[in-house]
């Protein structure tokens, strides 16, 4: 499952051999998972991984690895807990997009800490708990995922999010009533006001939140599909999932997952129904006019 060479561990664990081996030396220091006296750790990992990326069942692991439905059980969780001490490590830490930045789409959008949105996952939830399980997701332009809940936004800096939410501090959200969606600007149609200039550009940096949904769920069946484990089980394998994209991401210079993935060009959000909170604000709503005239002016000027 993952000796036999780099093509059949991504088969099975969706990441090669040395950021496998890189993440059992991870979860053995920093995540406390040890081997047991019938088991090594890494197929306990191998274990763990497969599961998530195929949500295969109980019975059909106990014969790929010949173990009881007790023994995955446990091993499943032991691994599911220190993947999770791994938090600190593997979660991102936003930055704001640099002054100097010289990125195409993000150098538009200074001080910006990536783009927000939210994503269903089917989860089996008991009567009792069922007000509203949801996942906020935030991204870096890296496509690194940086926090799966609360959300702080530091003074002075902001988020893009889609048309559905509010423009206000600290939430950067696209005009509406005018064209946004990628496909709206091929065939040569080019931006004619400020405001379309800004709706494209925030279109294209919003983009990569939609990609890594894309990833995530493309490479962790597990999310794809209703899980029966307990709620609380089903939102730790969530995290767990979110992290295990950023070591890959860290370790393997090319994911062939990423390559597969055809480029998302909607520029809506993937889901309709998300946290959309926020107060408007005459200031905010001026700053966001003065950022699509300076964006407009710089590009006019320097395409004559």
């Amino acid at each position: 499952m993952v000796f036999n060479g780099d093509l059949e561990c991504l088969e099975n664990t969706r990441m090669d051999r040395h950021s496998f081996h890189r993440l059992c030396d991870m979860l053995k220091t920093t995540g406390r998972l040890s081997a047991t006296r019938n088991m090594n750790v890494e197929e306990m990992v191998a274990m763990f991984l497969h599961i998530v990326a195929h949500d295969v069942k109980n019975r059909v692991i106990k014969r790929q690895f010949a173990r009881s439905g007790e023994t995955i059980s446990r091993q499943f969780n032991k691994v599911l807990n220190s993947i999770i001490r791994l938090y600190d490590d593997l979660l991102e830490k936003p930055e704001p997009v640099p002054e100097d930045s010289t990125d195409s789409v993000w150098k538009w959008f200074k001080n910006c800490l990536g783009a927000l949105d939210g994503t269903y996952i089917k989860v089996n939830v008991l009567a009792e708990d069922r007000p509203r399980v949801q996942l906020l997701t935030l991204e870096s332009f890296e496509m690194l995922v940086f926090r799966t809940n609360g959300l702080r936004v530091p003074k002075g800096f902001y988020y893009l999010c889609d048309a559905g939410y509010t423009n206000g501090e600290g939430f950067l959200a696209p005009y509406r009533a005018e064209r946004y969606h990628l496909n709206e600007w091929t065939e040569g149609h080019q931006p004619n006001t400020p405001r379309e200039f800004f709706n494209m550009k925030h279109c294209l940096a919003r983009n990569v939140i939609e990609r890594c949904f894309g990833l995530l769920k493309g490479r962790w069946a597990i999310l794809r599909t209703k899980s029966f484990y307990p709620v609380k089980i089903q939102c730790r394998i969530i995290t767990a999932c979110c992290l295990l994209h950023n070591h890959i991401r860290r370790e393997m210079p090319i994911d062939p997952l990423e390559n597969e993935l055809s480029e998302v060009t909607s520029g809506q959000g993937l889901d309709g129904d998300v946290i959309r909170y926020v107060e408007t604000s005459d200031i905010w709503s001026t700053w966001r006019d003065d950022l699509a005239k300076e964006m407009f002016n710089k590009w006019r000027g320097a395409r004559h």
